[in-house]
Parts: C-alpha cells; sequence; structure tokens
C-alpha cells in the first residue's frame, strides 16, 4: 500500500493515466455528500482508501477513452465518488471519465466564521464571509481574501483558510492491482468484493459496459423500449435486473445461449446489437399481444417471470406459429411453465436447457413440454394447487386467464369482463368475494385465508365499489336474479349455504374444484387448438397503438408493497422482486415472498431479505430457517435500511 496526494491524484487525471473503468456505475452523490466530504476534510477527518487497477488500459474498456495516455494507466475500481467529488470541486468541472451533472459540486462556499460548507445562494452576495471553495483551491494566494476582512480578524480567519487550501495536500492510502494476469472479468469480481455502495455488478452490467463501448446510446435505446412497455401496463422497469434481462433476450436472438460470456466472445459490431435488439423488441411485442389477445393476460403482474422470454423469443425466431394449432401449443407450454415456476428461482439451468432443445430439436415445443412433464409428471391442474394465497401467488394468473379468456360477466353489468375495455368506470378491479374486514372479524385465521385465491374473482371498478364489504349472502341473490348464471361465470359454487361465512372453508374448497376443472377444460382446449377464438379480438396493429392502464388496480396489501418498491427505487437500492417464490431441492414452491430481496438488499453485502404483509408465522419461520431477515411492516423495513443499510459507511 502506497500513499497518494489528492493534487496527484487530479494531475493524473488531466494526464489521462487515472481513469474510470466502462464497468463503473453513474456519479450518485448529491449535495449534502458533497458537503460532507469536504466537511470531513477539512476536520481532517480520514477519508478511506482507494483501489486502483495498474494495467494497460484498451479504450473501449474505459470511460471518457479520448483523453486516455498511452502506456500503463491507472483504472480506479473503488473511490469514484469521492475521487469525482473532488476532481469537480477543486477544478470547477467534472473530469472527462465523469457523467456527473457538474451542478452537484460547482458553486461551493465556504463561511469562514461559521467553518461550514453550503452551495450558493443570493444572500451569499452580500456577505463577505462566504468564500467560494473553487476560487480558494484554485488561487495561487489566501491574500486576495483575507483583504475581505479587518485586520483583527485576519489572523483567525487565514488559519481556516489555510486549512482549506491544505486539502490538495492530503493523502489517499492506495491499494493497486498490479500483479497478475487479471482479465477484466476478474476485476469486475474483485470490484464486487470490495464495493462498498449500491448492488453488485452482474455479468450483464459487464457485457452492457463492452456494448456501449462501440454502441454508445445502448442503454438510451433499451431505456426506451422500457418505457415504451410501461406505458402500455408490461412494467418490466419494475424488474430488478431489466437491462440483464433485455441482453438476455439479444444474447438469445444472436447466439442461441444465454450466458453473457457467448455475447462478450463473439466480435459484434454495433450494427449486430442493434439489429439484435430490433428483433428482440419485435418479438416482445408479438408475444405481448399473442398473450394478451389469446390469454387475456394484459399487464405485469399476471405474465408470470419475465426469465421465459429468452426460449420464447428463440423459438419466435425460428418458428413463425402461423399454424393456429402451433401457436396454441406454443401458449399451452408457456402456460404450464408459468404454472408450474420453470423460471422462478435459480433459473440459469432451465434457460440453457430450453434454448438448448430448442436448437436441436425438429419440434421445439413439444420437446419444451417433454422436458417440464419429466421434472412435474402430469400438468394437470389440482384443487390443493390452488390453496396459495396472495395477488403473488402464481395461479393468482389463472383465476385471471380464466377470467378473461371465458368472458366472466361482471355482477352489475352482465358484460363479459375481456380486454379491450376502456373508461374508468370498466376498470378491472380485484373483489374478495368474502370481505377481508368481515372474515377478520369472524375470527379466520391465519390472516392469509381472507386473501387465498379461491376467495378473488375480478369485477368492474363501480361493481366493486358498490359491493363494498357486504357478504355473499347479501348480495349474491340480487346479482343472480338480474342476471341467471353471472355466478357461474365466475365458478362460484351455488349452494346457498356456503355464501354464509360460517362456511367460508367449504366455500373455497368447493371453489378451488370448479376453478382446477375449468383450467383443465382451459388447458386441454388450448393444447388440441379448439379453444374458441375471442369475438372481441384486437388487430396487433391496433393493440400496439392502444394506451391501456393496468388492469386490476392495487388492493390496500399491494398498494404497501408498490410504495415499499417505489420508496426502494427512490432512495437508489433494488425494488425487490414481488412474489418471490423459495423452493426445496426438488424445485418445488415451498412459500411465495410478498416481496423479497434474495441477494440482500445491499447485494452481497447485507443479508438476505422480505417484506411480508400480514402473513401468519409458519410463513415468517419458513423464510428465516431459509436466510430471510423478515419484516412485517413498512416501516420497520424502512428504518432498517435508513440505519443498517444507508447509514452503514457514512459520507464515504
Amino acid at each position: 500500500m502506497r500513499t497518494q496526494t489528492i493534487n496527484d491524484l487530479l494531475f493524473l487525471i488531466d494526464n489521462g493515466v487515472l481513469a474510470l473503468p466502462r464497468f463503473q456505475r453513474p456519479y450518485v452523490w448529491n449535495r449534502d455528500d458533497v458537503k460532507e466530504l469536504m466537511l470531513s476534510l477539512y476536520k481532517e477527518y480520514p477519508i478511506g482508501n482507494l483501489l486502483i487497477w495498474d494495467t494497460v488500459a484498451n479504450p473501449e474498456d474505459v470511460k471518457g477513452a479520448q483523453q486516455l495516455s498511452g502506456g500503463m494507466n491507472q483504472l480506479l475500481l473503488d473511490g469514484q465518488q469521492r475521487v469525482t467529488t473532488l476532481y469537480g470541486v477543486i477544478r470547477g468541472k467534472r473530469p472527462a471519465f465523469s457523467d456527473a451533472n457538474p451542478k452537484v459540486f460547482l458553486n461551493l462556499f465556504f463561511n469562514v466564521e461559521k467553518q461550514e460548507f453550503a452551495f450558493h445562494s443570493p444572500i451569499m452576495q452580500e456577505e463577505p464571509l462566504w468564500i467560494s471553495v473553487t476560487e480558494l483551491l484554485q488561487a495561487k494566494s489566501i491574500f486576495p481574501f483575507l483583504r475581505r476582512f479587518e485586520e483583527a480578524q485576519q489572523i483567525k480567519y487565514a488559519a481556516r483558510l489555510e486549512r482549506i487550501t491544505g486539502i490538495v495536500k492530503k493523502e489517499f492510502y492506495i491499494e493497486e492491482l498490479t500483479t497478475g494476469n487479471w482479465s477484466l472479468d476478474d476485476v469486475v469480481t474483485i470490484f464486487n468484493k470490495v464495493n462498498s455502495g449500491g448492488r453488485k455488478l452482474s455479468k450483464g452490467d459487464l457485457a452492457l459496459a463492452k456494448i456501449s463501448a462501440y454502441w454508445p446510446q445502448a442503454r438510451d435505446a433499451m431505456q426506451s423500449h422500457f418505457d415504451e412497455w410501461q406505458k402500455n401496463g408490461y412494467s418490466i422497469n419494475d424488474y430488478q435486473y431489466k437491462f440483464d434481462w433485455l441482453l438476455r433476450c439479444i444474447n438469445a436472438i444472436l447466439t442461441g445461449h444465454s450466458d453473457f460470456a457467448e455475447l462478450s466472445s463473439h466480435q459484434f459490431t454495433a450494427n449486430d446489437i442493434q439489429s439484435g435488439l430490433k428483433t428482440a423488441k419485435k418479438h416482445i411485442d408479438s408475444a405481448l399481444n399473442l398473450f394478451e389477445w389469446r390469454l387475456g393476460l394484459d399487464h405485469r403482474q399476471v405474465l408470470g417471470s419475465p426469465n421465459a422470454f429468452p426460449a420464447v423469443l428463440r423459438l419466435f425466431k425460428k418458428k413463425d406459429f402461423s399454424s393456429d394449432k402451433a401457436r396454441d401449443r406454443f401458449l399451452f407450454w408457456y402456460v404450464n411453465a408459468m404454472f408450474w415456476g420453470r423460471y422462478s428461482g435459480a433459473v440459469e439451468t432451465a434457460i440453457r436447457q430450453d434454448l438448448q432443445a430448442i436448437d436441436n430439436s425438429e419440434d421445439a415445443t413439444n420437446t419444451l413440454l417433454d422436458q417440464l412433464r419429466h421434472i412435474r409428471g402430469n400438468l394437470q391442474v389440482k384443487d390443493y394447487d390452488l390453496d396459495g394465497f396472495n395477488r403473488s401467488d402464481r395461479f393468482y394468473s389463472l383465476l385471471y386467464m380464466l377470467t378473461r379468456v371465458y368472458g366472466s360477466r361482471d355482477f352489475c353489468k352482465n358484460i363479459g369482463l375481456r380486454s379491450g375495455l376502456h373508461g374508468d368506470e370498466y376498470q378491472l378491479e380485484l373483489h374478495h368475494i368474502f370481505p377481508k374486514s368481515k372474515l377478520r372479524e369472524y375470527g379466520y385465521l391465519p390472516q392469509k385465508e381472507a386473501n387465498a385465491v379461491a376467495n378473488f374473482t375480478f369485477l368492474f371498478q363501480k361493481t366493486n365499489r358498490t359491493i363494498s364489504a357486504k357478504l355473499p349472502e347479501d348480495y349474491f341473490p340480487r346479482y343472480e336474479a338480474m342476471h341467471p348464471g353471472v355466478l357461474a361465470s365466475h365458478w362460484i359454487p351455488m349452494e346457498e349455504r356456503l355464501w354464509k361465512i360460517e362456511n367460508y372453508r367449504e366455500f373455497l374448497a368447493v371453489r378451488r374444484e370448479k376453478l382446477a376443472a375449468a383450467a383443465n377444460n382451459f388447458l386441454d382446449e388450448l393444447f388440441h387448438g379448439t379453444l374458441p377464438v375471442s369475438p372481441d379480438a384486437m388487430t396487433t396493429q391496433k393493440r400496439m397503438t392502444e394506451i391501456r392502464p393496468s388492469s386490476v388496480e392495487s388492493d390496500d396489501e399491494d398498494a404497501l408493497l408498490q410504495q415499499m418498491m417505489d420508496w426502494m427505487e427512490q432512495t437508489g437500492l433494488p425494488r425487490g422482486e414481488y412474489g418471490y417464490e423459495l423452493h426445496d431441492k426438488y424445485s418445488e414452491r415451498i412459500v411465495t415472498l410478498d416481496l423479497a430481496w434474495p441477494l440482500g438488499v445491499k447485494e452481497g453485502i447485507s443479508p438476505e431479505a422480505a417484506l411480508l404483509i400480514d402473513e401468519d408465522n409458519e410463513t415468517l419461520q419458513i423464510a428465516s430457517r431459509n436466510g430471510f431477515t423478515c419484516f412485517t411492516d413498512l416501516e420497520q423495513l424502512k428504518r432498517h435500511v435508513q440505519r443498517d443499510i444507508l447509514g452503514e459507511n457514512g459520507a464515504m
């Protein structure tokens, strides 16, 4: 370990010797962070170490490569935020390798009397006690600044100004990677072990960094597609690893593989990647349109895992599904892959196997189905498969799909709840057949019983709010009399004794049987290509021009989960995985967690975490046994994040 002054580090940046590897994420500090760093330096607090990689850098691996010097370079692996800030404050501009907003560190002032830092405001113009830090650090002497003050004050203020000008002489301890033949992949691994902020770099981040070297607009082009999907209700922006996901889709199109090593090993040009992205976008749109038109799956929460898409896109690239039966057989595979968690949990092996099966088989869809049957056995839905609870359960999507495909009718308007309906009045809402409040008053425990999938159905917004917290025995007879058969269209048992709250558990059991029978009938029709085409099917062209809201508004619990995800994102941390499934060694689902961070909120640094709303002790115990730190309300989790995650490294 050696030391190096701040002044020398800035000189190396000016001359293109000290640079930033492209895999480093953007500058993320705010003005408060800048003030804290400068105050720490002024008070002569320790400011930590830097990690530098001594290497002959390839221009494509470095940000701001046009400034890169020849010969040996020093790539900054840990300390980007501090070094960028110091360069910005001292030089009055951002370094060539940085995309930082200069407003974050420009116009910083120091009050010589209060000994505090603040950014410029109009009130400072009439106050000589405020000194521009950048002007002071760039000046040859402090004497022009001292002339502002009376002689009696100059001695006291001179010492304070000299402490600031002396900042450039402060030394960082430098740890260096100088021995061994380090590859860029090796260095990323080391970076992940020492990096103190944010989530770890993935291999997808590294792949995107390499692509951005020869196509600088890659990230923006990809983000524009995410924004379009978001606008149309497919909120892939919520997905924690969205760039990894889309790159994996491009990878599947270009190479037929899922490993990012394959994407890196080919000598692709910018045109190749642009073509791959264009093809991936086209096939993703086609798949989303098909899933909505044929299955009624019209928003992100009912689509299952995005990890299915590499295989879907490879199938689309290989086969156009012009035959209706071939198309429906493909959908039969997709639905079963979703039901049985083919792409949930650890999925690398599943994606790799399925891509190989697609490329090595003449009848790829049937080969994929054979693989599913080998894992699952019989693909029939049993009533006990539907004993899950909450919207995060995968069979919630089944209920939604059956509702859309078969056109379950709204209790009041007697209109089929199909896709393509517009206006707030026709917005679908999740309806609890037996209201949660009444079930809890009656004493049904655990609380998750109120959120059983078999207690869900969907209604238009106005109808749902009209019913409010009424019990089935109070509102079922009225709607059935108005529209005979409307209850059966929701697979609701018609025995009136089951509409009473004391028979709730029996109601759930009977409705699960009805839903399982409907599911198997639906799957059988899909498999044999006999599922009727929706009479109100929209054309693909019209579907892509329609702006559709999310099909189902959140209930109270789901709104809390969305609120937590938004808060985490605003805090600069991963949103978490909604409806995360824990599996046993046989890939069977053990339990579904409402919202989880399976790699930790600060990935690789903090432990696994889960937010569980209104869960029973059994679920909490299962999650804890599997290594998760569990939180049962938002404020509890927020306090943990603020205290133990955001506060663990101070301002450095």
